[in-house]
């Protein structure tokens, strides 16, 4: 009984909340009202931003921001807007309707005295590993927040005027400097509020007449464009790698990598290198494994560099490589020189050649456009392009750490395109196409078409390329020791006898000449098999070549007396018709 008092009390006591409880409710919600009332107009919820909302509004948003909305997975809580280079963003003609916070970004215009020639220098010291580069001023990093969006109005420079290599006065293209400041700028904001979100998607939006930098904005990150507007949703990891690099060839640039790339470079070491856990991978499944990145060279038009290509083959082998090795050739490369060059090491693919429309009809570089379609490899993350004119002496798969277009100079603001690192795109390459006949090669070769198009480039050492090339007379006219590579400029070494190089015949071919690189390639040979050696014999007419030219070296009586050595290369007793 002593529990029972306690008991029916709390009966009692429910019972009399279940009668009072629809009163309470009442109560509840006639405050609510004005409660919710205030909350509203001193504390606004933010405003979903989507289609929708500017259909409820009777606000017809402009077609850039349509595309990235829909696009768009969640709708925008507030859309925020940056905007680079508006003078007036309410007079922009960008029509955001009230249903978006327009942001102006502001930073300092790039002096007048920073010309495209201080940012690509020709020459620089490559020693100093910071380099020099002019300044160019970027947005404040971490002014500008929480952007959904950046719209740039973008400069088209084309009716400016600049001299080329050879004097003449030719329209600028798109070397221009106000034209990177402002491509940089939107690729800071993009990544800093992508990556620092947790990467979040932040748009880029151009408006201009011109097309933006696809060096920079990658074709396959457009999503949308009509007229003077470009819309991109940038791969914000390749947006980061490419502003991390120097703004121009004025300092050498960098390798980049994330845990990824460094795993990937870690699998394809020798697996007697690899830490015992990856040991253990590699060993348990090959078969799942697929190499991502090849070295690659094109054969087109002519049978006289299959065998300079067999050697590069050989080696770049001989330094213990664990890449790919890729040649396109066309139909001219007969099925004798594609055995020859399998055995050599190389995969073969065949390919239709493209002519230079700038060349010549009978010039050497007629077809030289044919490289181009090393672009259309897109089963490899990176390539690193190679003239079969080279050898290389030394490992250089870590150059595959470094991003699309990186090369070593050439004259004045070019690169070189005998070795440079790319990615493989097929709009990549489309776009190549399209312009071919719009933009015109210096030189009619493929080298000047592509300096023409791809302005913003990456500078690799010169120890990369090391071009045969010596301005002076006189002189050891030595390799150093540390280059990479050698580039055979002039009359190729398979082309000449083995005794001396045959560019001391030609007063006029001098610069080209040394002997001790000219050893450097036989060396190559000599390491490789006899079978493969077979395909780098002397013709009769360049038999007759290389002692026509000898006997003009002699009645001239040239100085440095090479004329004067006997020729002892057993190639010479055994010539053929033909390749």
């Amino acid at each position: 009984m002593a529990f029972t008092k306690p008991i029916q009390s709390t009966i009692s006591c429910n019972s009399t909340s279940s009668k009072q409880r629809p009163l309470i409710l009442f109560l509840i919600i006639l405050i609510s009202f004005p409660l919710l009332f205030l909350s509203s107009a001193f504390f606004p919820n933010p405003q979903i931003v989507d289609v929708s909302t500017y259909r409820r509004k009777k606000v017809k948003p402009p077609k850039w921001l349509r595309v990235i909305l829909e696009a768009h997975l969640t709708p925008y809580e507030t859309l925020r807007v940056g905007l680079v280079n508006f003078k007036d963003p309410k007079r922009s003609h960008l029509n955001l309707g009230g249903a978006v916070e327009p942001v102006t970004i502001d930073f300092e215009p790039v002096s007048s005295n920073i010309t495209w020639e201080k940012l690509f220098p020709e020459w620089i010291d490559e020693t100093n590993p910071e380099g020099w580069c002019p300044e160019i001023p970027m947005p404040q990093a971490g002014k500008f927040s929480r952007l959904d969006v950046v719209v740039a109005q973008l400069p088209c420079p084309e009716e400016k005027v600049e001299i080329d290599i050879n004097g003449n006065r030719r329209k600028a293209g798109m070397r221009d400097v106000d034209r990177l400041q402002i491509s940089l700028a939107t690729a800071h904001l993009v990544v800093e509020n992508g990556v620092d979100s947790q990467d979040k998607e932040v748009y880029a939006v151009f408006t201009a007449k011109c097309e933006p930098m696809f060096e920079l904005f990658r074709c396959e990150d457009l999503m949308w464009h009509k007229g003077d507007y470009w819309v991109y949703k940038p791969n914000l990891e390749k947006l980061r790698e490419m502003i991390s690099m120097p703004v121009g060839s004025c300092a050498l640039a960098h390798p980049y990598g994330g845990i990824s790339g460094t795993i990937s470079r870690q699998l394809q070491a020798s697996t007697n290198e690899l830490p015992q856990e990856l040991q253990l991978l590699r060993r348990t499944t090959p078969s799942t494994y697929t190499p991502r990145e090849a070295y690659v060279t094109v054969l087109h038009s002519s049978e006289d560099y299959v065998c300079g290509a067999i050697a590069l083959a050989q080696s770049i082998l001989q330094t213990n490589t664990t890449k790919d090795l890729i040649l396109l050739a066309d139909r001219t490369i007969s099925h004798h020189s594609v055995l020859g060059l399998q055995a050599a090491g190389w995969k073969i693919k065949r390919i239709q050649r493209i002519k230079s429309p700038n060349a010549k009809s009978d010039a050497y570089n007629k077809w030289n456009y044919s490289k181009l379609r090393i672009w259309q490899l897109i089963e490899y993350n990176k390539l690193m392009f190679i003239d079969s004119d080279f050898i290389v002496l030394h490992n250089i798969d870590h150059f595959f750490d470094y991003p699309q277009l990186s090369a070593a100079p050439n004259d004045k603001w070019l690169f070189n395109s005998g070795i440079m690192l790319l990615q493989p795109s097929k709009c990549f390459f489309d776009n190549l196409m399209s312009k071919r006949y719009a933009y015109k090669s210096y030189n009619g070769g493929d080298q000047g078409y592509l300096n023409e198009v791809i302005t913003w480039w990456h500078r690799l050492t010169l120890k990369l390329n090391f071009m045969k090339f010596f301005d002076k007379e006189g002189g050891a006219r030595l390799v150093p020791k540390d280059r990479y590579t050698v580039h055979f400029l002039g009359t190729k070494p398979w082309l000449c006898y083995r005794d001396y190089d045959c560019n001391w015949d030609r007063q006029d071919y001098h610069r080209f000449a040394s002997d001790d690189a000219h050893g450097k390639w036989w060396q190559v040979y000599d390491a490789m098999p006899k079978e493969l050696q077979n395909y780098c014999g002397m013709t009769i007419k360049q038999d007759r070549g290389v002692r026509n030219r000898k006997a003009r070296a002699q009645n001239a009586n040239l100085t440095d007396g090479h004329w004067k050595i006997e020729l002892k290369d057993p190639r010479q007793f055994n010539l053929v018709e033909s390749l």
